[in-house]
Protein backbone atom coordinates (compact mmCIF):
# COMPACT_ATOMS: atom_id res chain seq x y z
CA UNK A 1 0.00 0.00 0.00
CA UNK A 2 2.18 3.31 -1.01
CA UNK A 3 2.14 6.26 0.46
CA UNK A 4 2.74 9.68 -1.86
CA UNK A 5 3.52 12.45 0.45
CA UNK A 6 3.42 15.65 -1.87
CA UNK A 7 4.45 19.43 -0.24
CA UNK A 8 2.95 22.54 -2.13
CA UNK A 9 2.56 26.02 -1.33
CA UNK A 10 -0.65 27.10 -1.24
CA UNK A 11 -2.57 28.88 -4.85
CA UNK A 12 -3.45 25.40 -6.63
CA UNK A 13 -6.87 24.84 -7.92
CA UNK A 14 -8.92 21.84 -7.18
CA UNK A 15 -8.89 21.06 -10.81
CA UNK A 16 -4.61 20.83 -10.86
CA UNK A 17 -4.77 18.57 -7.76
CA UNK A 18 -6.75 16.56 -9.10
CA UNK A 19 -5.16 15.90 -12.13
CA UNK A 20 -1.61 15.78 -10.25
CA UNK A 21 -3.09 12.98 -7.74
CA UNK A 22 -4.28 11.21 -11.12
CA UNK A 23 -1.05 11.55 -12.64
CA UNK A 24 0.72 10.27 -9.21
CA UNK A 25 -1.30 7.32 -9.07
CA UNK A 26 -0.90 6.24 -12.37
CA UNK A 27 3.33 6.50 -11.61
CA UNK A 28 2.96 4.54 -9.01
CA UNK A 29 0.97 1.81 -10.41
CA UNK A 30 3.15 1.87 -13.83
CA UNK A 31 6.73 1.55 -11.31
CA UNK A 32 5.52 -0.36 -8.53
CA UNK A 33 2.52 -2.67 -9.69
CA UNK A 34 0.58 -1.08 -7.17
CA UNK A 35 -2.84 -1.34 -8.02
CA UNK A 36 -4.61 1.76 -7.61
CA UNK A 37 -7.07 1.55 -5.23
CA UNK A 38 -4.49 1.39 -2.91
CA UNK A 39 -1.90 4.24 -3.37
CA UNK A 40 -2.37 7.25 -1.21
CA UNK A 41 -1.60 10.80 -2.18
CA UNK A 42 -1.41 13.27 0.85
CA UNK A 43 -0.60 16.73 -0.49
CA UNK A 44 -0.16 19.13 2.00
CA UNK A 45 -0.08 22.94 1.33
CA UNK A 46 1.62 25.13 2.68
CA UNK A 47 1.15 29.18 3.43
CA UNK A 48 4.17 31.06 2.39
CA UNK A 49 4.28 32.28 6.02
CA UNK A 50 5.18 28.59 6.33
CA UNK A 51 8.52 28.11 4.37
CA UNK A 52 11.77 29.46 5.02
CA UNK A 53 14.71 29.64 2.51
CA UNK A 54 18.21 30.33 3.80
CA UNK A 55 17.04 31.43 7.56
CA UNK A 56 14.13 34.14 5.82
CA UNK A 57 11.05 33.40 5.46
CA UNK A 58 9.87 33.79 2.32
CA UNK A 59 7.40 36.18 1.19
Amino acid sequence: MPFVTIQLLEGRSDEQLTQLVKDVTEVVHQDTGAPKEHINVIINQLGSHQLAQGGEWRK
